[in-house]
């Protein structure tokens, strides 16, 4: 008697998906610190090559020190990279690749690291003092952001065109293109302030004024951006070992010359992240893991496309269930 055939499930094609500022908390990987080796040297490394304990203030804040921007993006490196050490060594053992990685704003820089594009201690350093550039590029209190909610792109940026020429030489510009129902525009205070109250007029479920420390990705963040070339000019990068979605470009990149060029232009450039989820999934990926504190990318998957298979790695909870997502028998 023979056993009928059966097909073998289809291999995972996977995406990582590294999240930027705004997913931060205070105690934020510490179970995977506590659990995991690996996760452990990470931190380690990270306090070696920033010259503080950078760890301490991941772990046990306050708050306000965490939140501030050059203490922020290196902590949510940090604690995606250490994150992705434990995944790495678990698909190793399930024969498991990755296949393609895309990181919002901040997070680019951690899927760079996922590709070997720069390495992880270069990267930190980097990202402290990207966060610094961009702090001090706008004087406090004369930026803002806003997030606009069901609105469409297209009114979106007419509204922001509308404030700049009424009350130039103020600027709004859209920022982050999150999904289809949600838009950050940024700027001049000023300009934001009158942008999100035409988009409100334009007919936008809401326009929330966002707590955030600077305008970022708008022209304002020049002066961050020139400061950046320079800095990233003395840094090693390799071509990726995977494509990597580009922010600004929403297209894979494959090269050093073209990664180190796209962080650069990044600063003011906007985050096209509906576009680089849509080119990852033309290229045929089949699973999506955020990796790092939070779910904003998971929700954002969400609203972009619900059957989009989304999980997320920021514990050793949430590690076994993406674990259990990629199993044959899923």
């Amino acid at each position: 008697m023979t056993t009928p055939a059966t097909n073998p499930a289809p291999t995972p094609l996977i995406a990582l998906l590294f999240p930027g500022q705004g997913s931060q908390s205070v105690g934020m990987g510490r179970a995977l610190y506590d659990a995991h080796p690996a996760a452990r040297a990470v931190f380690e490394e990270a306090d070696d090559a920033l010259g503080f304990s950078l760890s301490d203030i991941i772990f046990n804040g306050p708050d306000d020190t965490l939140k501030l921007t050059e203490h922020t993006q290196p902590a949510i490196l940090t604690v995606s990279i250490a994150a992705l050490r434990v995944l790495e060594h678990e698909l190793h053992a399930r024969h498991l690749f990755i296949h393609y990685a895309a990181g919002h704003s901040l997070g680019e820089y951690s899927a760079h690291v996922a590709a070997r594009t720069l390495s992880f201690a270069d990267a930190v350093r980097t990202v402290r003092a990207r966060g610094q550039f961009m702090q001090s590029a706008v004087p406090a209190g004369q930026g803002a952001m806003a997030a606009i909610l069901g609105l469409p792109i297209a009114d979106i940026e007419a509204a922001c065109a509308a404030a700049t020429a009424e009350l130039a030489p103020e600027v709004v510009a859209t920022a982050n293109l999150n999904s289809p129902d949600q838009t950050v525009i940024s700027g001049s205070k000023a300009a934001v302030e009158r942008a999100a109250e035409r988009c409100k007029e334009l007919g936008a479920k809401r326009a929330v004024m966002l707590p955030v420390s600077a305008p970022f990705h708008c022209p304002l963040m020049m002066p961050a951006q020139l400061q950046l070339a320079t800095h990233l000019a003395s840094i090693p990068f390799h071509d990726p070992a995977f494509p990597v979605a580009s922010n600004v470009d929403a297209r894979l990149l494959t090269t050093a010359d073209a990664v180190r060029d796209a962080l650069i232009r990044q600063v003011t450039g906007a985050v096209r992240w509906v576009e680089c989820i849509g080119l990852l999934h033309q290229s045929g990926v089949t699973h999506y893991i955020e990796v790092g504190p939070g779910k904003v990318l998971t929700g954002l998957n969400r609203q972009i496309d619900r059957a989009l298979a989304t999980t997320n790695v920021e514990d050793p909870a949430s590690l076994e269930k993406t674990l259990l997502s990629l199993s044959p028998a899923s």
